[in-house]
């Protein structure tokens, strides 16, 4: 009778807890306790398994702790209550109090772990699981290989690879799926790309996973391509994937994405737009989240007038809502609107968190405002870390590196344990201001930290050396790291370009290809840069195959580079070639053509081109001004650079630099309107640069304006005395004219003033060497 009780008894708990009827629980629970049926360890572990589903985990452990036996199932039951509720710190001990376990529980407290940030204990527990001899099971890989993704570690993660493969289980949907992304995560996209291939099926968190690893590694353009992928197989889209595919368009560069609309001149996010309206279609525009995403995706891209409307129409909003809006603002160098909505925020019953107080110090420093927002800064309490990055951030952005500087060392007596941004930042300052000591006196500080060897810092270091001319020192922090990832091999080849050592970083580059680092489009820009130093056109076509293909081809910057190179040695015709068959540009490739025309002589069409950048609606800049009039300069179109000059502050509201008043006086020189140069230079505020001295005394040698031509030097020689060239092209003049006394009294004068002239070089190509003559 009493096991008919006991069977029965059981079947009505197992009812309870599929229902999870906590109440009628409790009924049999006082039931089992009246009838003396508590030693009953079967029937008590029912018990604890009902209150575990029913989320009451305080009498799960009361009942764990009163029973007279347990076996593993008591254990497990109560484990499962503890992981449910995330108790990680009660769930382990409990695990670690069991006299004996299982697969099912090893699964239990790995799985756990790994939800809940534990990787690393995740990955010990794993080891220990295999080293006690159980078998690990799909969830067992999936949760292990999630927590190799989370914490980075690809070694661990290939590892549980080979197990999958061992235990025949990589093609399963579950296994293939976490592999896919812990590849993704760790940065290892070609292995995460072979992974979907090989998996039997997909599903969206297969494609979602591909997408945020290509998105991780900023491959945008293919991120976007697997969500239409995604969108054209049938997969079902749901709010994760939408989320997702968000992230991309935030992250996507302006030139990714971004298209510029004639009706209402603005820039529009336009892959953004399409998934906006993919998300009110789908039936998710009251979804909290997916809102917040659009909001982000808006608010990166400056696009505030469609974050504003949003904002205004959502049914629902968050903290990060408000957040999100006074970091867009802040963005946009709006500091005004952002404390507005921070004075909104509270009005409407939130209360601003830290990450609110950082936006508004950044909207504060990025307006320029370094004063309000280190204002800011003092009155908080107790600032934390990401608020001294942020007014650090702000002072070196500002160009304040003094500062900067003056707030790390503040740092170091509050005792604040700086981060990889915080060392990054004063190695920027110190390598802005050329401070070698200052920079040497934070390496120093880098050696007693953790982060001494973060790849993110090490590059820090080598721009630092690099900027001041310790290139040796640079090579040396980049040899002493245990690995090296693309971010330093590209601080180490922009840091030998930048010290003249073209040709070694153009082996340096060579190099990394060699040990199978992929390059990204800085590592093309800076070795297109080497190859328009060294005039190499033979080079420069093999980097040009070499982008081509990898990919790099359609990307803007790289592009500009590439069109800079071909003009800089000569060949402008394969770079307006390149240039007509861009997808997109911008304001430095138009700069590149059209400085180039102007460099080989072509400055009609440098003009047409100028032109039609105008009707394109992209906004010229100084450069490009500097550009097409040292077209009109080299081409004798005078009338048309005094045209275009005039139309600078007129038409376009930029004030002409030194730059631009040189090469019209350039041009006014050449074409022998001399008096108009006198009185450009009369009117010019900037006529204490030598540059436009020269310029003028070089049209005088032209024209043999004898007068005009000793006030030139005469400047010259004020500004600097020990500069050869107007000694030299003053006494050329005076010796085109037979006027020999004077240019004996020239040269008594650079005598007298030992004033020395510097030989010139020359140098020629020949297949891959480059040979070099001294010119006297």
């Amino acid at each position: 009778m009493q096991s008919k009780t006991s069977s029965y008894l059981a079947n009505l708990l197992q009812f309870c807890i599929d229902k999870k009827i906590h109440r009628a629980g409790k009924l049999l629970h006082a039931y089992v306790l009246r009838t003396n049926q508590f030693s009953n360890t079967f029937l008590v572990n029912r018990l604890i398994e009902l209150y575990s589903k029913c989320g009451h985990t305080t009498s799960a452990h009361c009942l764990f702790n009163q029973m007279p036996s347990r076996n593993i199932y008591t254990y497990h039951a109560v484990l499962d209550a503890y992981c449910k509720s995330n108790d990680i710190e009660n769930a382990y001990e409990v695990f670690a109090e069991m006299p004996e376990r299982n697969s099912v529980t090893w699964n239990l407290i790995i799985t756990t772990l790994s939800h809940n940030g534990f990787e690393k204990k995740a990955l010990e527990s794993f080891y220990l699981m295999r080293m006690g001899g159980f078998e690990a099971t799909r969830f067992t890989l999936a949760s292990v290989l999630s927590a190799c993704g989370g914490v980075s570690d690809v070694e661990c993660g290939k590892e549980c690879h080979g197990v999958a493969i061992k235990l025949g289980l990589e093609g399963n949907f579950f296994v293939g799926n976490a592999l896919l992304g812990m590849y993704a995560k760790c940065g290892f996209v070609w292995e995460a790309v072979e992974i979907f291939k090989g998996l039997p099926e997909h599903n969206e968190v297969t494609f979602t996973a591909m997408m945020k690893g290509l998105m991780e590694t900023d491959r945008i353009h293919e991120a976007f391509d697997m969500f239409k992928l995604m969108h054209r197989v049938g997969i079902s889209i749901d709010s994760v994937s939408l989320s997702s595919v968000l992230g991309v368009c935030a992250k996507s560069s302006f030139e990714d994405f971004v298209v510029f609309n004639d009706n209402d001149g603005n820039w529009h996010n336009v892959h953004g737009k399409q998934i906006h309206g993919l998300v009110i279609k789908l039936g998710f525009e009251r979804d909290l989240q997916l809102n917040n995403s659009l909001l982000d995706m808006y608010a990166k891209h400056v696009d505030m007038e469609c974050a504003e409307m949003l904002f205004d129409n959502m049914s629902e909003v968050s903290v990060v809502s408000w957040n999100v809006m006074i970091g867009g603002f802040g963005q946009k160098y709006n500091k005004e609107r952002a404390m507005e909505y921070m004075e909104k925020m509270k009005n409407h019953g939130f209360e601003p968190n830290e990450v609110t107080l950082i936006n508004i110090l950044a909207a504060c420093v990025r307006s320029g405002d370094v004063v309000t927002g280190r204002q800011m800064f003092e009155d908080m309490s107790c600032p934390s870390l990401s608020s001294w990055n942020a007014l650090l951030s702000g002072y070196s952005q500002n160009e304040h590196h003094r500062e900067a500087l003056m707030l790390f060392r503040e740092m170091q007596f509050k005792n604040v344990q700086p981060d990889r941004t915080t060392f990054a930042i004063a190695l920027s300052s110190c390598a802005q201001m050329g401070l070698l000591n200052g920079g040497k006196q934070v390496h120093a500080a880098l050696l007693k930290d953790v982060v001494y060897a973060d790849l993110y810092v090490a590059s820090g270091l080598i721009g630092l050396y690099s900027k001041c001319s310790k290139i040796e020192m640079a090579k040396h922090v980049f040899d002493e790291l245990p690995q090296n990832d693309i971010v330093c091999w590209n601080s180490m080849t922009a840091g030998l370009s930048l010290n003249s050592l073209d040709a070694e970083a153009f082996i340096f580059f060579k190099q990394m290809l060699g040990k199978g680092i992929l390059p990204t489009e800085f590592s093309f820009a800076t070795v297109l840069s080497c190859c328009s130093a060294l005039t190499s056109l033979s080079l420069g076509r093999q980097i040009h195959d070499l982008l081509v293909k990898y990919g790099f081809a359609v990307d803007v910057y790289v592009g500009s580079a590439l069109i800079g190179m071909y003009c800089k040695c000569g060949d402008v015709d394969a770079a307006r070639w390149f240039f007509d068959k861009m997808p997109c540009r911008n304001t430095v490739t138009w700069n590149e053509i059209i400085n180039g025309y102007a460099q080989n002589g072509r400055g009609d069409e440098a003009v047409n081109l100028f032109e039609n950048m105008i009707l394109t609606g992209i906004k010229p800049d100084y450069i490009t001004f500097i550009a097409v009039l040292a077209a009109c300069s080299h081409s004798g179109l005078v009338d048309s650079g005094i045209k275009l000059f005039n139309s600078m502050q007129q038409e376009h509201g930029l004030e002409p630099l030194v730059e631009h008043y040189t090469c019209i006086i350039d041009s006014l020189g050449r074409a022998g309107r001399i008096n108009e140069v006198e009185a450009l230079i009369d009117k010019m505020s900037c006529n204490d640069d030598p540059v436009v001295w020269e310029v003028l005394l070089s049209s005088c040698r032209v024209h043999a304006d004898v007068n005009l031509a000793r006030r030139a030097a005469n400047e010259l020689f004020r500004l600097d005395p020990k500069n050869s060239a107007p000694y030299a092209l003053l006494a050329s003049i005076y010796s085109s004219l037979g006027r020999w006394d004077e240019v004996k009294e020239i040269r008594e004068m650079m005598i007298e003033r030992q004033v020395s002239k510097d030989p010139g070089y020359s140098w020629v190509e020949q297949k891959t060497r480059l040979h070099t003559s001294m010119v006297i």
